[in-house]
């Protein structure tokens, strides 16, 4: 049962699926699309302005020391993911949609998450120190170097961003974020204590985003255009990319020399991306006819990184249990247990 329970979606995903449906029924068109329009430019900033807010500087300066995994982790995200996107796109040009295939490889420009990489690699018993800054750390290079990335290498596809985009990227994500750093002396302690608060309202403006976004992709018939092999061309992309990622992160950083905590840390940083940042950056990168497509290999992307890593993250903590058992019977230092 709790193995059947791994596979069953939490209920952002399930919120994000009814944004979905409620826009494929009830679109929001018009004058109605212009408002919606707005609230998800302010939703986001928002969002971003309250991330600058609640991010430690100090857990930021402290994380230093552990340079050889963060090197490792965002060369896995800006660098393994790319390569392993652009070189599937290579291999096989004509397997997916061209916005299809513009999505997939957008979601290798991303960064990783930052709640989820913790929360894994906490449970898995890993380096959680690491684990913190290098999401951290992901997550501020990739509000520049993603759009950047995506200006230059998605441009040749026909539906990539502009380098104009990056000024509507530094207006609507980055500036709000230097706000929130600027003023985190006066309102961090109250975004610490009203976190589980802003976890709805961050999770709000991603729910409203994928609603007007698949409301324009409704409008301009998404449905229409996406048959059944469309979604199993996205499953199964989406399942090899991430299972290739999983499996150079693991061996990659045993053959590296790395401890067990710090190899559960890049395991779940490294192979995953973002999709709190993914889905508002495609709205200010992607035309609007288009985002909806585009988000779409993310979204599943998501979901089955989450489901896939909490299996991955109890198997690190058996192994961990086992592992205490076995040096309190031998009357070994605990402290050995993690590496």
């Amino acid at each position: 049962m709790r193995r059947i329970l791994d596979f069953l979606p939490d209920g952002f995903t399930l919120a994000i699926v009814a944004c979905v449906v409620i826009a494929s029924f009830i679109p929001c068109y018009g004058e109605g699309a212009v408002i919606f329009s707005v609230l998800t430019t302010i939703a986001i900033g928002i969002m971003f302005f309250m991330q600058g807010a609640r991010l430690s500087r100090e857990a930021v300066i402290a994380g230093f020391a552990q340079w050889r995994v963060h090197a490792v982790i965002l060369a896995a995200t800006f660098l393994l993911f790319p390569l392993l996107g652009f070189g599937f796109q290579a291999l096989f040009p004509h397997v997916m949609t061209p916005a299809l295939m513009i999505g997939l490889l957008y979601i290798c420009l991303l960064p990783s998450t930052v709640q989820s990489s913790i929360a894994f690699t906490s449970i898995g018993h890993g380096n959680v120190p690491a684990a913190i800054c290098a999401a951290t750390f992901s997550t501020l290079i990739g509000v520049v170097v993603t759009p950047v990335m995506a200006a230059i290498l998605l441009r040749t596809h026909g539906s990539g961003p502009g380098f104009g985009a990056i000024g509507s990227i530094f207006l609507e994500l980055l500036l709000p974020f230097i706000l929130g750093q600027v003023l985190r002396p006066w309102i961090g302690a109250w975004a610490a204590r009203n976190r589980h608060i802003l976890k709805y309202t961050d999770r709000g403006s991603i729910l409203l985003v994928v609603y007007t976004a698949f409301s324009a992709a409704v409008m301009r018939g998404i449905w229409q255009h996406l048959s059944f092999a469309h979604w199993v061309e996205i499953l199964v992309s989406d399942a090899v990319l991430l299972a290739v990622v999983l499996l150079i992160t693991t061996f990659g950083s045993r053959a590296l020399g790395f401890s067990r905590d710090n190899e559960v840390a890049i395991v779940f940083c490294g192979s995953k991306k973002s999709a709190a940042t993914g889905v508002p950056m495609a709205n200010v990168l992607f035309p609007p006819a288009t985002v909806g497509l585009i988000v779409l290999p993310l979204i599943i992307f998501h979901q089955m990184q989450l489901m896939v890593c909490a299996i991955l993250a109890k198997r690190y903590a058996r192994d961990y249990e086992a592992r205490m058992v076995t040096l309190e019977a031998t009357g070994a230092p605990l402290g050995q247990g993690a590496e």
